[in-house]
């Protein structure tokens, strides 16, 4: 509810598995907010030693096709818009076979769930394997599922490139959904060194049908500056 008194139309709850699925669809209806998405894998993602995904990790192959029954239950119950698929830390070629025989076999079991994957930079979760804009679209283009797609974080895009608006121009047709944090804190998108406002208008004249969801560290209350939404 505090979502929707802030103004929001959506909500995001990136892992939602150590909540009861029946309490939170209860507390979705009830604030008549649909829930854009979920992360998968990670039900024990509060372990700071704990994976931040392990698509790309060779030798995880069962314990991810695990993890992702569990994902897409709860995205049923929840009615979830996309499921996030995290990569992992890992590298080199046989992670890069490892991710898209997963993402294959993740778009097959569940063919009407969309799915995304998002290139985060290494300075935020060292060693991540799906690092780069190029590389993403390249994983695209081989896995060919057309319930898989690219999720767009500004923030990490600035970090990964250094120029939001032209990574944007060239992933733009693959993008589901869209993330923002300031640059470069990552606190509210708005001021700092990325012009928000102007990427916001570009979206309507494109007319993008996707969420956009803030994700950052607020710099106090999370209430206290939410004038970046209008």
């Amino acid at each position: 509810m505090a979502a929707k008194r802030a103004g929001f139309e959506a909500v995001e709850i990136l892992f939602p598995y150590d909540e009861n699925a029946a309490k939170l669809g209860t507390a979705l209806a009830r604030s008549g907010l649909p829930l854009a998405l979920i992360n998968c894998p990670p039900p024990n993602y509060a372990d700071p030693d704990g994976p931040r995904g392990f698509a790309a990790v060779v030798g995880q192959e069962a314990r991810f096709q695990q993890a992702f029954r569990r994902t897409v239950r709860y995205a049923g119950a929840l009615g979830a818009e996309h499921v996030h698929i995290m990569a992992g830390v890992a590298a080199g070629p046989a992670a890069r076979h490892c991710f898209v025989q997963n993402l294959k076999w993740a778009s097959a079991f569940a063919p009407r769930q969309s799915l995304t994957i998002e290139p985060i930079n290494e300075t935020d979760m060292a060693g991540y394997f799906l690092n780069d804009f190029d590389l993403a679209m390249e994983v695209l283009e081989e896995v060919a599922a057309p319930n898989l797609h690219l999720q767009f974080d500004a923030y990490h895009a600035a970090k990964i490139t250094g120029d939001v608006s032209g990574t944007w121009d060239k992933v733009k047709s693959r993008v589901a959904h869209i993330q923002v944090g300031g640059v470069p804190d990552r606190h509210e998108p708005s001021g700092g060194d990325f012009d928000y406002p102007a990427f916001f208008r570009l979206l309507d004249r494109q007319n993008y049908k996707g969420w956009v969801s803030g994700e950052y560290h607020p710099a106090a209350r999370t209430d206290e500056n939410l004038s970046w939404i209008s």
